[in-house]
């Protein structure tokens, strides 16, 4: 009969980072209170035991999970060929088998520890005077020890967090403490990929290397995190408000553990509330900008500009480009994000509908383009240069700038009709009238118009539709329009009186010519 033992507690192990890790076996063999000793010459004693458990059954298997110390007094080794019995255990993970003498076996059967060298399975003699419960006490212990490390080293982590964050460290603070309990690197990227604060400072260079994960992680809904296993070490990657959508980034040559997760999980949530109030002023600052712009379109006198000076700088005036800004699923913050992360002062920016207006110097208009397109689909309109003065056509109480804004939504229009990235509203003039009408308005408009003549074409040899667009070619000359159709000018008449009295329409009239023109063009 074994006697009870009491036995110690094995140290727990540290692993990079601060983490600790189970016992191993060879935290077992070194508690001298168990008398362990290795059977196995090459045996891995670094193996981690999830749990001992003992059972004398020839195939233990189907009751074990992997990992464990699995125990024995030899009654298997009786009934079963060692090799097999070996194998079998080896297949199935098991961390090791500890083989008990003085009972059965006198030692440890030369053909079991020849098995389990074979397929490499650590394998342990326990002496009579050592209680396989003892050996499940000792396991038992170190885990709850090495339970009890991980909450109380996620407690002083996050205490750690939120300290820095109080002091006024800000994000960056954050970052550093965070790179320091984990012996790591960290990162904080925003939606165009821009590098908002690194820790240590070099650690901003990574971010090109994970442009492609950073992108996968963002495009998912809601919170979020992914596990990087690349060649120069692991990196964990979880989303986090800005405000705006980022991720942070951490990384190091050596595996996280399941309780350094749960720090990168703090720091997100304290990171979270730091950013918090800064959110809440930056909505109330995009209000504010939305209500000036609107000002400055139609209340030229109204001091919008002397507002926004202050707080954002002087709007641009006479010489810039209002640029519109429009992403498919008619969502603006992320453009106005990423128009609010640039490192330079940001241009004058403001939700407008579905789309962001922007207000730029020339010199900005293109870095305004090019963080926009962060996304693929942003479609962009650019207007001409803001005037010193409304021009005489402009529409009653339009300013400079909104005549501008009103270019550039024009432009938006088109791109999007187009669907071409970008327009710019200079380019509409050489387009032609019927670019600026959206598609299925023009061509129904067309349709109406000339179905009276396109039916008579298709019951009567009339050719109406190609008379009309002869004589409108030649604005409204009989001769020359007679000779390109190949006919007597008399003939012509006929025709464009028919057509007339067909459409009911007065073709002398200069409006329902160019009507005419417009759906023919279509």
């Amino acid at each position: 009969m074994r006697r009870p033992n009491p036995t110690t507690c094995p140290p727990p192990v540290t692993a990079p980072g601060g983490a600790t890790v189970p016992a191993t076996l060879d935290d077992l063999i070194s508690d001298r209170s168990l008398g362990l000793r290795p059977a196995c010459p090459s045996a891995d004693l670094d193996r981690e035991v999830s749990w001992a458990h003992s059972s004398e059954l020839a195939d233990p298997t189907r009751y074990l999970d992997g990992g464990e110390l699995l125990l024995t007094t030899g009654l298997p080794i009786r009934a079963t060929d060692p090799a097999v019995y070996a194998g079998r255990l080896a297949a199935h993970g098991l961390a090791g088998l500890g083989f008990g003498t003085g009972l059965g076996w006198a030692t440890v059967p030369a053909e079991l520890a020849a098995a389990c060298e074979r397929v490499r399975l650590p394998l342990l003699e326990v002496p009579e005077r050592t209680p396989f419960i003892a050996i499940t006490k000792a396991v038992s212990a170190a885990l709850a020890s090495d339970a009890y490390t991980q909450v109380v080293r996620s407690d002083e982590a996050q205490r750690a967090l939120t300290t820095a964050a109080l002091h006024g460290a800000g994000t960056t603070g954050v970052l550093r403490t965070l790179a320091t309990l984990l012996d790591a690197w960290a990162l904080v990227v925003d939606a165009t990929h821009t590098v908002r604060h690194a820790a240590p400072r070099g650690a901003g260079r990574r971010a090109a290397g994970l442009r492609a994960e950073v992108r996968r992680v963002l495009a998912r809904r809601g919170a979020t995190s992914a596990t990087l296993c690349a060649d120069d070490g692991h990196v964990v990657l979880q989303t986090l408000r800005l405000p705006g959508r980022g991720v942070l980034a951490v990384g190091r040559a050596t595996p996280f553990s399941p309780v350094d997760k749960q720090v990168i999980g703090s720091a997100v949530s304290v990171l979270t509330l730091l950013h918090a109030r800064g959110g809440a002023v930056a909505r109330a600052e995009r209000d504010l900008r939305a209500a000036l712009l609107e000002l400055m379109l139609a209340a030229p006198g109204a001091g919008a500009a002397d507002i926004a000076e202050p707080l954002w700088g002087r709007p641009p005036g006479a010489g810039a480009h209002a640029v519109a800004l429009r992403r498919r699923d008619g969502r603006t913050d992320d453009l106005l994000d990423a128009l609010e992360g640039r490192d330079r002062r940001p241009p004058f920016a403001a939700a407008r509908g579905d789309a962001v207006v922007v207000l730029a110097e020339p010199a900005e208009t293109e870095a305004v383009l090019r963080a926009a397109a962060a996304w693929p689909d942003v479609h962009a309109g650019v207007s001409d240069p803001v005037v010193d003065d409304p021009t005489p056509a402009a529409a009653p109480g339009r300013t400079p700038v909104g005549q501008a804004v009103d270019q550039a939504v024009h432009a938006l229009d088109a791109a999007h009709r187009r669907h071409l990235p970008l327009v710019r509203f200079g380019e509409l003039a050489g387009a032609g009238l019927h670019e600026l009408v959206p598609a299925g308005d023009a061509a129904g408009f067309a349709e109406s118009l000339l179905r009276p003549l396109v039916r008579h074409d298709e019951h009567r040899r009339g050719e109406l539709v190609e008379s009309v667009r002869a004589w409108l070619t030649h604005h409204g000359q009989w001769d020359p329009a007679a000779t390109a159709l190949g006919v007597h000018r008399h003939t012509l008449r006929t025709r464009i009186d028919k057509a007339a009295r067909l459409l009911d329409r007065d073709l002398d009239s200069p409006g329902v010519r160019a009507e005419l023109w417009f759906a023919l063009q279509v």
